[in-house]
């Protein structure tokens, strides 16, 4: 064998091992591809399905695959794989914010030993999220409703989520006005609580959840009427917005009021084409079961 031949006996190798490689990972941004748009579509089983089939998946994986297992309930497996990733890329603060949501989903149905343990853990989490990115609005926001809820000795307070606030009035003016709302109601001062639910639903019209959170309040103050009248205007403005039909469903179970019409608002709502930002159809069915429906 020549000299030509023995440099390409050598070369021949490492070539097909680098091909291999960059097959590998063509094949990996694919199936994170389809993985994605299953998730996408709320069919969690099947991205997980797609995911578990990646030998060595990487922090982006290993985050999808803990959103999947959020959004089915699986709380535990869900921290699991945020922590994966966040050993992966521990400056990553959306893992951060998700490791603090399912410590605090552990800690909504753990025993009186372990909740304010995986509560503590929640909270860490939610704080680690906010010093890695200070613009992470929904780490800001789940901070706030932390501090806003948890007793002193937990870590919360309203001075605490006082301040937060006042940060979210830089970033999200809309989100700001919501929490000023929640501070106002946790104090019995139902009218500034009010403005600020106003506020924000100006300044985000199209913002679903505001215009629910004004009807809901409104709804509690035992102002029916005017209630529903913010809902049809939302429905009008939005026709079959699933959010607004899950959420005006659940004021009416909640009121023990238009059962029939909560019912009918389900069943439209668990036709409709979700996204993970929507309650998930588990929970609809919950629901839908609780109001007497099958």
């Amino acid at each position: 064998m020549n000299k030509g031949d023995s440099r390409l006996g050598r070369i021949l190798p490492v070539l097909a091992l680098v091909l291999l490689n960059v097959f590998s990972l063509t094949i990996r941004a694919e199936d994170r591809d389809s993985a994605q748009d299953r998730y996408n579509r709320t069919d969690y089983a099947g991205a997980l399905a797609v995911l578990r089939g990646i030998a060595r998946p990487d922090a982006a994986a290993l985050g999808l695959m803990g959103r999947c297992e959020f959004m089915l309930g699986e709380f535990r497996k869900a921290t699991e794989y945020f922590e994966r990733a966040a050993a992966l890329e521990p400056s990553n603060s959306e893992y951060a914010l998700w490791l603090g949501r399912s410590w605090g989903r552990r800690a909504e149905s753990a025993s009186p030993l372990f909740a304010p343990v995986n509560a503590a853990k929640a909270r860490r989490y939610f704080e680690r999220a906010v010093a890695l990115d200070p613009s992470n609005r929904e780490a800001l926001s789940d901070l706030f409703d932390y501090y806003l809820e948890a007793p002193g000795f937990l870590g919360g307070g309203i001075e605490k989520a006082q301040a937060i606030a006042n940060r979210l009035s830089r970033t999200d003016p809309a989100e700001y006005h919501y929490a000023m709302a929640q501070l106002a109601s946790k104090q019995n001062q139902y009218r500034q609580a009010e403005e600020h639910l106003r506020r924000a639903m100006e300044l985000a019209p199209h913002q679903i959840g505001h215009v629910v959170d004004l009807a809901k309040f409104l709804a509690h103050q035992g102002r029916t009427q005017e209630s529903e009248a913010v809902l049809q205007q939302a429905d009008r403005a939005t026709p079959n917005n699933p959010r607004l039909l899950f959420e005006r469903a659940n004021l009416y179970i909640e009121q023990q009021r238009h059962l029939d019409k909560a019912r009918e608002l389900l069943r439209q709502y668990l036709k409709s084409n979700l996204s993970p930002d929507d309650p998930p159809r588990e929970e609809a069915r919950r629901l839908l079961k609780k109001a007497g429906g099958a």
